[in-house]
């Protein structure tokens, strides 16, 4: 972490939303910034023999200073806000009547600017709007006082050398401010939108994000498989904890790159279980071959694994329904008998072996290797005949057992 990085995030503590560490962090570094340029006004205002004045920018930076050590100290944000914005809406025209007016100050009170502005990255726009009726107020007061105010004996080319400064000054911290603003919400953007895409498809996505409300969709033809580690509860109790997460981390990576190479959508991994789907939520004439080439991936992948893991594949393919479910952590499921039956051929299905439905070997049709299982009872569905997937027509590869 470089320096700027460790400055903007003192004030940062683990709970802070992205939003809520943007807001500090570029708020941190615009005091920063401005008490930077403090001693410059200081120094000059002491060399013109104005105490008064010289002492307003110097009680600025005084407190500023102990502000952000108590809020590095503290955490406390709201307070530190409050209390840096009233300091930067207030001294300028402070300053500004000390030097006896707008000229003879050389446009100081510009910098009251900042609080207004900062009011509406820091705080929201709908609490920013009393922060700039204060600016358009004091902007009011000082042109009732205008007249009375006696000008401070400063050269002209000095005045006009602090008119400028404080001219490029306001400008390039509102510019620097905001771009770092604008740049780590389009960074935070960046990161959310890759975020909703590891939870939802593209397609879908998109549709949430116009508010489209329930985004449910019936599809006639896809294809589903699930996808179980065989005797995974006594292998894992002989593991420690991180064994066991690195163990499926490894497993589940291999598998969420072949379905990405196959065009498949993996709808979620519950425990050690995996299911994934094709034909959703963009419909695709091959949606069961698809999968059958993800399976018998699946499966020779595992069977090769050094931790000796072996997988139970099941597939069917048929109808379902597909939306997203919940408002905060949601989700984006299937349901339907299509999906029931995959899990069926799942659990009921073979170590090391890929079961799938008549349907399935339907879709198949002759391009690859099926063995018949023969009929066996199925829990909530009954005596069903179920098909082995050994591979290709004509390369069955050699049983991992």
């Amino acid at each position: 972490m470089g320096l700027v990085e460790r400055i903007a995030s003192i004030g940062a503590v683990p709970t802070d939303s992205e939003e809520e560490r943007v807001r500090k962090s570029t708020l941190v570094l615009s005091t920063v910034i401005v008490a930077l340029l403090v001693p410059a006004w200081v120094i000059t205002y002491i060399a013109l023999g104005l105490p008064v004045a010289a002492s307003i920018p110097l009680g600025y930076m005084i407190v500023t200073l102990s502000s952000l050590a108590i809020f590095a100290r503290t955490k406390r944000y709201k307070a530190f806000r409050t209390s840096e914005l009233a300091l930067s809406l207030a001294l300028p025209f402070l300053l500004q009547w000390a030097l006896g007016g707008f000229v003879a100050s050389s446009g100081v009170a510009l910098w009251a600017l900042t609080a207004p502005l900062g009011a509406l990255m820091f705080v929201g726009t709908r609490h920013a709007a009393p922060w700039f009726v204060a600016y358009l107020a004091l902007i009011g007061v000082s042109v009732g006082l205008e007249p009375f105010l006696e000008p401070a004996d400063i050269p002209d080319t000095v005045r006009l050398a602090f008119f400028a400064g404080n001219v490029m000054g306001v400008s390039l911290t509102a510019y620097l401010l905001l771009q770092y603003f604008v740049r780590e919400r389009e960074r935070e953007h960046a990161r959310s939108e890759r975020l909703l895409l590891n939870v939802l498809p593209e397609a879908v996505a998109l549709r949430l994000k116009r508010h489209e409300g329930v985004i449910a969709d019936r599809f006639e033809e896809a294809t589903v498989l699930f996808a179980d580690i065989a005797d995974f509860t006594p292998m894992s109790a002989g593991l420690q904890p991180e064994e066991v997460v690195e163990l499926l981390n490894a497993v589940f990576s291999d598998f969420d790159r072949l379905a990405e190479e196959h065009g498949l959508e993996k709808i979620k991994t519950i425990g050690d279980a995996y299911m994934v789907a094709g034909g959703i939520p963009l419909p695709r004439p091959d949606h069961c071959r698809a999968i059958a080439e993800m399976a018998l991936a699946m499966v020779a992948i595992t069977a090769h694994h050094v931790d000796g893991v072996r997988l139970r594949v099941g597939i069917d393919t048929g109808p379902v329904v597909a939306g997203v479910i919940g408002r905060r952590k949601f989700i984006y499921d299937l349901w339907g008998d299509t999906v029931n039956t995959a899990s069926r051929m799942e659990s009921h299905g073979l170590p090391g072996a890929i079961q799938v439905t008549e349907r399935v070997v339907v879709e198949l049709s002759g391009g690859y290797d099926l063995e018949p299982r023969g009929t066996i009872e199925i829990k909530g569905k009954g005596p069903m005949s179920t098909w082995l997937l050994r591979g290709r027509a004509g390369t069955r590869p050699e049983s991992p057992d």
